[in-house]
């Protein structure tokens, strides 16, 4: 196959169970909750919890979806997904039924239902893996094909079935060991084929065993020896399908079988490429045979004569395409199966005809319209295969049965998407809940069916935009909400119909700005209102009329910065409060007149940094308090001493890491908040632990 995008993108929820308040106890490890199993498909920024234990989410994804991992098992008629099937971390390439319903898939994977299984794995009827089978790839499968009792597994790996075979082998489907079967291939084979007493294949190796064999190959399936066919591709083949006597090719080459064929071709059993030319314009991937029918799918914009993007309907004599159009747009198809009169396509794209279709849909044969049947996937479809009523679906997706949801979501206490949908116009940063009120901020201009320029009100029972409009002139990136007054920080020179640099009091009805105007001369990441006090923290090193750096208290009266003064060297990204203790998080070294790195608490009365030391190795980005515990998320990959990858759990008495209690995200993290005895953690992370979710995580006490 071409080179494509492997980014996993998504979100979920852990499960992991404390000891009571600073105790430090509590089990290792981390289990997936059967409460939340959604996704997003890009950074969760921003996250605020309602009264009524939903959680709205904001950042920069478009879709929401249930969490599926790089595989999915598809109902075939209606297209809902089996939510029973073990998620797969990492991404899926090759999919074929075992034949008593089941699945063997292959991958770059490390886990598959949290059972290590590295790029290749059986799936048992009952939706569990089998955990007797376990070839255990060294590198990548891309092709797989199943001959009886012997699965045959193409890739990038040098070791499988517990033996040494260069990118091709023969397993056993009751052990998972390599047979004698041994051709050697060169480099990486993409594709594999079974027709008799020959197992085709495609890549872009140039040897099999010590015959020199370009990028395509028939081999002996009784001995492993590459036959005399010998077609000599110049380029890649991705796709080998066969149709009695006749061998289809498709890749990037421009020669195969002794002629000029732009990356399609059939070829005659002597080896030679016959007439048949529909001389594609870019890479073929895949393609399927109907019949006089040849379905083609690739990355091209030209094909048998005529303009078809991605996908095409060849006539199986002359190569002209037939008048069937999908006339599809996006990145491009990846791969094609045919059931019965159903055609299954997966790949980039966003529609097939006039049906929006993301990555994934499927054709009838005989009208060329796409069907009703409309699963969602949230990224690209690489792999399809078909078993009785049964879809299995593979690619660098997270999510199946996803819901377009733009830059903000509300999930409910089940884990349930809800339907609340503001559809906002661009990124959102920062969110904030009062009764019935959600505020949003961002870079958007549009939000809840209303023009609303990087501030709003959202009804939350139907997403729609109030009255309220401060109208910013340019970024929000945090608020506090006390009483009648929203504050609302940030970039902006203008809020509320008044001048106001980066910080502002709002009037919750009107919108309109309080006389309170603190002046900062940088940007404002996070504000905290306490009593007659509002504490901030950003970039700026004059708030309040006085010299303040990166963080400061401001009156909530007067709007002048109190004698409060912890003087941080470098950013203040977030702050939380618990009785007299002020915590604070972000990029400083210094603050609170002690050396303090990432995190640091300080007396809310003197703003002295308290004997509490823990010490991070990166930027933190976001802390929450439950009882003894302090939960802080960010950059860091260390936190006093231990790893500690992107969240970490600290005993609020002693500064010390819990240390049963380690998620281990593999990227940032950038929001909590706490629900109760749960804390809520947004970010970039694409998994936790061995878990293939991302962008949202809930971890329960």
């Amino acid at each position: 196959m071409n080179n494509i995008s492997r980014s996993i993108i998504i979100f979920i929820m852990l499960s992991v169970v404390l000891a009571a308040c600073g105790s430090g106890g509590g089990n290792s490890g981390s289990n997936t909750s059967s409460l939340s199993n959604l996704v997003t498909n890009g950074t969760v920024i921003t996250m605020a919890v309602g009264q009524d234990g939903t959680t709205y989410i904001g950042g920069d994804f478009t879709f929401v979806g249930p969490a599926t991992g790089g595989s999915a098992s598809i109902n075939a008629i209606s297209g809902t997904i089996t939510s029973s099937f073990p998620k797969v971390l990492g991404l899926v390439q090759a999919i074929v039924p075992d034949g008593s319903g089941g699945w063997y898939i292959g991958g770059i994977f490390t886990y598959v239902g949290g059972v290590a299984r590295n790029n290749i794995a059986h799936i048992l009827a009952n939706n569990t893996v089998d955990t007797a089978w376990n070839p255990d790839a060294n590198s990548g499968i891309y092709a797989l094909a199943l001959n009886g009792t012997t699965l045959y597994a193409g890739g990038g790996f040098s070791v499988i079935g517990g033996q040494s075979r260069n990118r091709i082998a023969a397993l056993d489907t009751a052990t998972g060991t390599a047979t004698s079967w041994n051709p050697n291939a060169g480099s990486y084979v993409f594709t594999l084929v079974i027709s008799g007493t020959t197992v085709y294949v495609g890549g872009n190796f140039t040897t099999i065993g010590t015959a020199t064999r370009n990028r395509i190959a028939a081999i002996d399936i009784s001995t492993g020896a590459p036959t005399t066919w010998d077609p000599n591709a110049n380029d890649t083949v991705n796709t080998i399908t066969v149709s009695g006597s006749m061998v289809y090719a498709g890749g990037s080459f421009t020669s195969i079988g002794g002629a000029s064929r732009n990356r399609i071709a059939a070829i005659d059993s002597s080896g030679a490429a016959t007439t048949w030319n529909p001389n594609a314009n870019n890479t073929v991937n895949t393609i399927v045979v109907n019949g006089s029918t040849i379905y083609a799918g690739g990355l091209f914009t030209n094909i048998g004569g005529v303009a078809r993007t991605s996908i095409a309907a060849l006539n199986n004599t002359t190569g002209n395409a037939l008048s069937w159009d999908a006339n599809m747009t996006g990145g491009g198809v990846y791969t094609l199966t045919l059931d019965g009169s159903i055609v299954y396509v997966g790949g980039g794209f966003g529609n097939i005809g006039a049906a929006e279709r993301r990555y994934v849909g499927a054709f009838d044969t005989t009208t060329g319209l796409a069907t009703s049947w409309d699963p969602r996937a949230n990224g690209n479809v690489l792999a399809i295969a078909v078993s009785g009523s049964t879809v299995c679906a593979g690619g660098t997706f997270t999510s199946m049965n996803a819901q377009v949801r733009a830059y903000i979501a509300a999930i409910d206490a089940s884990g349930a998407l809800k339907a609340w949908n503001p559809n906002a116009g661009s990124l959102v940063y920062a969110l904030a809940v009062n009764g019935n009120t959600v505020y949003a901020g961002g870079v958007f201009s549009a939000i809840g069916g209303q023009t609303r320029n990087y501030i709003a009100a959202l009804d939350a029972t139907t997403g729609l935009a109030t009255s309220w409009n401060p109208n910013a002139n340019d970024t929000v990136r945090a608020f506090a909400v006390s009483g009648n007054t929203v504050y609302a920080g940030g970039d902006f020179l203008n809020i509320g119909s008044a001048a106001r640099n980066r910080i502002a009091a709002l009037d919750a009805v009107t919108g309109n700005a309080a006389a309170w105007n603190p002046n900062a001369n940088n940007t404002v990441y996070t504000l905290i209102a306490n009593g007659s006090v509002v504490y901030t923290g950003g970039d700026f090193t004059n708030i309040g009329g006085a010299l303040r750096n990166h963080i400061a208290a401001i009156d909530n009266s007067s709007g002048i910065a109190t004698a409060w003064n912890p003087n941080a060297d470098m950013s203040v990204i977030a702050l939380a409060i618990q009785g007299n203790t002020v915590y604070a998080g972000g990029g400083f070294g210094n603050i609170g007149g002690a050396a303090r790195f990432a995190i640091a608490a300080l007396d809310a009365t003197t703003g002295n940094a308290t004997s509490w030391n823990a010490g991070g190795s990166g930027v933190v980005r976001g802390i929450g308090i439950n009882g003894g515990t302090v939960y802080a998320g960010g950059d860091f990959t260390n936190f006093a001493g231990l790893t500690r990858n992107y969240l970490v759990a600290l005993d609020a008495a002693t500064g010390s890491v819990i240390t049963s209690w380690n998620p281990n995200a593999d990227d940032k993290v950038y929001a909590l908040v706490m629900n109760g005895g749960t804390v809520y953690a947004g970010g970039d992370f694409t998994h936790i632990g061995m878990d293939p979710f991302a962008k949202l995580v809930n971890i329960y006490q």
